[in-house]
């Protein structure tokens, strides 16, 4: 059952989309906004949809997300919901008390053109919005998209809070893209590491992994203050951390502040990891500390040690765009074969990295921007592989095809843990690699015969 109606013969599809590899732009939106410190992120639409972006935060972080919500109702969809959305901002500052509203737009209020921009001025003029307080938005419409580009048209939106003094900080502006709330705090460890001062943003570390005290706080106590973000135009210099989340705000500083920036692919894996410590290095003109450089070692002596079950592999990829890069490039600087990769983003740029990582493997690749996970089925039945990694939903596919699986990227609504372990840097990429061993070693004793049932492997 479940997914073994999938026909093996592939019909091009224009205008179906089945089991999107994706999900919707203001669900990155949300994430983004948590990001900042006392933020309430804000849903400018129906009661429904603010309901479906936070329950999928929660299920994945399996903490509470907080949100507001215009809550359209039949009038607001027809006339406007910029009275619902003023009424919201007087009422959330007066009742949560937020130091910053981060609202974004959905379908509906997108559809009848409601502009968020324009209704955060009349709320100004109206002293609805109180001294010393912020809102920023971001307009992210579910029909196109994803919810990468949510993400990173927030992050714009908080660069847009930088402001220039004219005196630098002698801090790096680090922008991580959508990953983990362990994996920014990875990155933070890994500058601290360097001897680089940062300002991160947006950062849910502390506010999406954080411990269970007993204690009911609103506003956890993570995250990037809006103090922050504002200085951020003082920088010495930007990374953005993957070019589909994190550039958008990047080239936004670099042309209001003048904060030169550099775009690098997501730290994961060793190449990866490599570039950005080494643009931390060039920053903060050091020498790469010696404790690094042992966890890059024991990296490289775990690819070495189990290099033999995990040559020419076939693997199935599905995901966003900046995760698929850097782990596409991971599998193959271990002699892995990533052949089927798809990611809902849509994007050619992408495609022509995947196919510029894997030219030189042996066997043929299929890549698709804008895809879907049928099609990525469809071509699992025509050349099976020997692992899937992608999200939750991969374990229908899974099951069908009797493929190991390793969870990675988002939503992982099944397990636990990828908000305490980072998959990013030396550390990151020796984890990614024993989940990827586990389950190929566990599939290898399952199917030896008694002949090859070995103690050690």
């Amino acid at each position: 059952m479940l997914l073994r109606h999938t026909p093996k013969e592939i019909t091009e599809r224009s205008a179906l989309m089945i089991n999107p590899a994706k999900t919707c732009q203001p669900i990155g939106a949300m994430y983004a906004a948590l990001g900042i410190h006392g933020c309430l992120p804000h849903s400018h639409g129906s009661q429904g949809c603010c309901a479906y972006h936070r329950s999928t935060l929660t299920r994945h972080y399996k903490e509470p997300v907080s949100a507001a919500t215009s809550s359209f109702t039949e009038g607001s969809s027809v006339f406007g919901g910029q009275a619902n959305m003023l009424q919201a901002i007087e009422n959330i500052f007066a009742v949560y008390n937020p130091v910053i509203i981060a609202a974004h737009t959905t379908c509906l209020s997108e559809t009848i053109g409601d502009d968020l921009k324009q209704i955060r001025k009349k709320a100004i003029t109206e002293g609805k919005i109180p001294e010393g307080k912020y809102m920023i938005s971001a307009s992210t419409p579910s029909y196109v998209g994803s919810h990468v580009t949510g993400f990173s048209t927030m992050v714009k939106s908080m660069a847009g809070l930088a402001e220039t003094t004219g005196k630098k900080n002698g801090k790096v502006n680090i922008i991580p893209g959508w990953v983990e709330p362990s994996d920014m705090e990875e990155i933070k460890r890994l500058t601290t590491m360097i001897g680089v001062k940062t300002i991160m943003f947006p950062d849910t570390s502390g506010v999406l992994n954080g411990p269970l005290s007993g204690e009911y706080k609103m506003f956890p106590d993570g995250g990037t203050t809006v103090a922050e973000l504002i200085s951020a135009g003082d920088s010495i210099g930007t990374l953005a951390l993957g070019e589909w989340c994190s550039a958008a705000a990047a080239h936004e500083l670099d042309t209001k502040n003048k904060v030169p920036c550099q775009v690098l692919d997501m730290p994961f894996g060793l190449k990866a990891t490599d570039r950005f410590i080494d643009a931390l290095r060039i920053i903060a003109g050091v020498s790469v500390p010696d404790e690094l450089s042992l966890e890059r070692g024991q990296l490289v002596d775990m690819i070495s040690d189990m290099h033999q079950y995990l040559y020419h592999k076939k693997v199935a990829l599905v995901g966003d765009p900046d995760q698929l890069i850097a782990m596409t490039e991971f599998l193959v600087s271990m002699d892995m074969c990533p052949i089927h990769i798809v990611t809902g983003t849509p994007g050619k740029e992408f495609e022509r990295r995947i196919l510029e990582i894997t030219k030189d493997m042996p066997f043929a690749v299929n890549v698709r921007a804008k895809g879907d996970m049928f099609l990525l089925h469809q071509w699992i039945k025509n050349e099976p592989v020997d692992l899937i990694i992608g999200n939750t939903y991969c374990k229908y596919i899974a099951r069908d095809e009797d493929i190991p699986l390793v969870r990675w990227g988002f939503p992982i609504l099944d397990r636990q843990g990828h908000q305490y372990f980072p998959t990013v840097g030396y550390k990151g990429a020796l984890r990614l690699l024993e989940k990827i061993l586990g389950v190929i070693q566990d599939r290898k004793d399952r199917d030896d015969p008694e002949s090859k049932f070995e103690l050690v492997l």
